[in-house]
């Protein structure tokens, strides 16, 4: 008599990418999968492009205790090995890294002081579009030969659709969101450009933070994408209020003071939407809308916390903030020069402002200039 045959035997290697697992554990179970196969794969990297500034920024890694760069970015056109991979439409194999060691750009030099002996870059498209690089490393030199690059171009395409599904999960949401900021912005004084520059304020910060907190890359991208959403409860706010042209009177500041709650509700309400409300970053885009206006003393709202109780996110936006609102005109006021902004957040700190987010915008002035410089307001809007 034949054996029964168990037509559900087979076990699909990659089922761990249906699950609700956050991007960086996605990665990392995708470079345990490369190793099983080839065990000179010892890091995977994930760098995007940001086309607004042409920045290469690091983001995503599974090299373990190994990270060569951490929070790091150059533009792409000051990387002329990494511009000529787009240049010719392929991906890029060096099996010899020691060609690299004279040179002079940072990313180089520190993958080579690692130790790797070999890489793999491969270009991420979306619709035609450029988005960023996925970087294979190994210790090993000479191992990407065509035999194992066929086998590995499968699963590096299907990291790329992993990674633009999740990244385009959150551009949707935060298109949806600042679809509704735009709304406000229509109705208040604040411009897009003011959106766009404290974002970058906050990225600022961030990275000068993140070894002295923690922060890995993936923290400081999203912390960049959620930040122009801080405001977002203003839509509920009544003309009447927003609008007013002299000061708020005790009751209309109170009003006034739910935009941070009622943002708290929109962005519940369009989580649940778009089925994100499980995402791993849900609560950093929460402590943003609702805490941006907590002070260091506990005079803040709408919490009234205190010192380390704010979260930490919360801290930075409000520092990028403030910055950008006493550099900017409005009608009640020309814009402060930078020292002048510096100074006052000085004043501010330890009383409304944390101190090393102070500290970390002012140690970064000609980054801070280059970004007023290319988001600057718009005389007619």
């Amino acid at each position: 008599m034949d054996t029964p045959v168990d037509m559900f035997a087979h076990r699909d290697p990659l089922k761990a990418l249906d699950g609700n697992l956050p991007l960086a554990r996605k990665v990392e179970f995708i470079h345990r999968h490369l190793r099983a196969h080839y065990d000179f794969v010892d890091r995977i990297a994930i760098a995007l492009h940001e086309r607004d500034t042409d920045l290469l920024k690091t983001f995503i890694h599974s090299s373990g205790e190994d990270r060569p760069l951490s929070h790091y970015h150059t533009r792409l056109s000051d990387a002329p090995s990494l511009r000529e991979i787009l240049e010719r439409g392929t991906p890029r194999v060096v099996n010899d890294l020691s060609i690299f060691a004279a040179s002079g750009h940072e990313h180089a030099r520190k993958i080579s002081e690692q130790g790797y002996g070999a890489s793999y870059t491969w270009p991420m498209y979306y619709q035609g579009t450029f988005f960023g690089f996925i970087f294979i490393n190994s210790y090993r030199r000479g191992c990407f030969s065509d035999r194992v690059l066929s086998h590995i171009d499968p699963i590096l395409r299907l990291l790329a659709v992993v990674v633009v599904s999740e990244l385009n999960s959150l551009q949707t949401l935060t298109a949806a969101l600042k679809t509704t900021s735009d709304l406000t912005r229509h109705r208040d004084n604040e411009t897009g450009t003011h959106l766009d520059r404290m974002a970058r304020y906050a990225q600022l910060i961030a990275r000068d933070l993140a070894p002295r907190y923690g922060f890995d890359d993936e923290y400081v991208e999203h912390l960049f994408l959620f930040a122009p959403l801080h405001d977002v409860g203003k839509i509920a706010i009544p003309d009447s209020i927003l609008l007013k042209p002299g000061r708020l009177d005790g009751e209309e500041f109170k009003v006034m003071q739910t935009h941070t709650l009622r943002g708290r509700e929109i962005i519940d309400q369009m989580m649940r939407n778009f089925d994100l409300d499980r995402s791993p970053h849900a609560e950093l885009l929460r402590n943003i809308a609702v805490h941006h206006h907590e002070a260091l003393n506990g005079s803040g709202y709408p919490a009234g916390l205190s010192g380390e109780n704010i979260p930490m996110e919360a801290r930075i936006i409000a520092v990028a903030d403030v910055f950008d609102a006493l550099t900017s005109k409005r009608p009640y006021k020309e814009a402060w020069e930078i020292d002048r902004a510096f100074a006052t957040l000085l004043e501010m700190a330890d009383e409304k402002l944390d101190r090393d987010c102070v500290a970390a915008l002012i140690r970064h002035r000609e980054e801070v200039e280059s970004i007023q410089q290319t988001f600057a307001e718009d005389p007619i809007g």
